[in-house]
């Protein structure tokens, strides 16, 4: 995220100060309804003119991300993603249908270096440490779904000692470490299972199954990817959005 004006940087100044102010929004620096700071504070803050900050400003408002009311000043807009969207953070939280009873066990908490193209997926430097969870779900006795998430490891080094077995992951994200996740992308397709991945879902080597890959994100920095592999002939895959007015 952008925090200064960078007057080397070949992008336009109200370019950077958009950028700059879309970040705070984002991020939940500026929550919802409050009011930015002026004009006259702004340009003190960055040394930047009035100019500057109307232009920016002004394509904020027609993006929805500003609301600028007569003799009261500029708000964040409640259209803006860290209010409109929100996700179930349960198991529910991405996988089964509601009033599935499930169970989890952790199969890894541990931390490691990327390795073959987790590093792209994750959108970090290939040295970074990272945060690596495993966990099988069952639905009685039959295990239904493989997960493995991968977050960087300076997010919330923590996050190695928690319980994640009785512990919703977004939940602890969010609620714990105040991390919000506001946008998720998802991909689905069907996969043949490895030996390995077969024998914890007792299934055969080869075995077509549902992939379920997501990158989280907290504004425009990635947080987390997790590959999620779901036998196909149990439940389906339950995935909630809801924006709110």
């Amino acid at each position: 995220m952008t925090t200064i004006i960078n007057r080397d940087n070949t992008k336009k100044l109200y370019i950077q100060m958009l950028e700059i102010l879309k970040g705070k929004i984002e991020s939940g620096e500026w929550s919802v309804d409050s009011q930015i700071p002026t004009e006259d504070d702004l340009c003190r803050m960055y040394e930047v003119s009035k100019a500057t900050v109307r232009q920016a400003v002004a394509e904020l408002v027609r993006s929805g991300y500003l609301l600028k009311q007569q003799g009261r000043g500029t708000f964040v807009c409640k259209r803006v993603i860290a209010e409109g969207l929100s996700m179930l953070t349960s198991f529910r939280e991405l996988m089964l249908e509601a009033k599935v009873d499930f169970s989890t066990r952790v199969l890894a908490q541990t931390v490691l270096m990327p390795t073959d193209d987790l590093d792209l997926k994750l959108n970090i430097a290939e040295d970074t440490h990272v945060i690596y969870i495993k966990r099988l779900r069952f639905v009685g006795t039959d295990a239904i779904l493989l997960q493995e998430s991968y977050l960087p490891r300076h997010i919330c080094p923590q996050l190695l000692q928690d319980d994640l077995e009785h512990n919703s992951l977004l939940e602890l994200l969010e609620n714990k470490y105040q991390i919000i996740i506001t946008k998720v992308q998802d991909f689905i397709e069907v996969t043949p299972v490895t030996e390995a991945e077969g024998e914890l879902l007792g299934l055969k080597a080869g075995t077509s199954v549902l992939l379920l890959e997501q990158r989280f994100f907290a504004g425009s920095r990635q947080i987390m990817y997790t590959r999620s592999l779901k036998r196909p002939e149990r439940f389906r895959f339950f995935i909630e959005r809801e924006r709110k007015a």
